[in-house]
């Protein structure tokens, strides 16, 4: 219902603000990302996403659009609850949790509070795909030393950065396994 709000800091706590729109005051919870980048009496424009329980009707904000899209793909997990999805992305920053997904890494989810073995593992079946998906351009080439010499190889033959970054990924996600000659040859091909 609602994509943002927009208002000057009341309350500003590491879990939830108080957002004064208009003369209405919005409580509004947090994570501890959004947290550091807010500061108090500054006005302000938090990405909104409010989950509807039984007993209540509860406003998250988020600084950045990203950060709500990676929360609401959390909450797309089963056994994952708007609250979990809140302290996961104030353990990992989106970027981080995203690349922790893509990679597989279950025991960097793990070290989130609340979060065991089998819920990381589960994070990482159930979001692999989505989050590869919806936020491509988050997947970085690191780890990778194939990838990144194949990247400096097209750079250094004209091809933007970007770009070729862009092929990189998409030929890994489908051809994890590719050496760095039929990385440049596949990417040759797309661009």
């Amino acid at each position: 219902m609602y994509d943002y709000i927009t208002g000057k800091i009341v309350t500003l706590t590491p879990t939830y603000l108080v957002l004064d729109n208009q003369g209405i005051g919005y409580f509004i919870h947090i994570t501890l990302n959004t947290y550091g980048q807010m500061q108090p009496d500054t006005v302000v424009r938090l990405y909104i996403h409010q989950h509807i329980r039984e007993d209540a009707h509860v406003l998250f904000g988020f600084s950045e659009e990203k950060e709500r899209e990676v929360f609401r793909l959390l909450l797309t997990v089963s056994g994952i609850g708007a609250n979990t999805a809140r302290m996961i992305l104030s353990a990992l920053n989106p970027d981080e949790l995203v690349q922790a997904i893509a990679s597989e890494q279950v025991s960097l989810l793990q070290g989130v509070k609340g979060i065991g073995a089998k819920t990381a593992q589960r994070l990482v079946v159930e979001l692999k795909d989505k989050i590869t998906r919806v936020l491509p351009q988050n997947l970085p080439l690191a780890n990778n030393t194939f990838a990144d010499e194949a990247l400096s190889a097209l750079v250094m033959l004209g091809f933007p950065k970007p770009q070729v970054e862009k092929a990189l990924r998409e030929i890994l996600r489908q051809h994890p396994q590719l050496s760095v000659e039929e990385l440049v040859k596949m990417a040759l091909k797309v661009l």
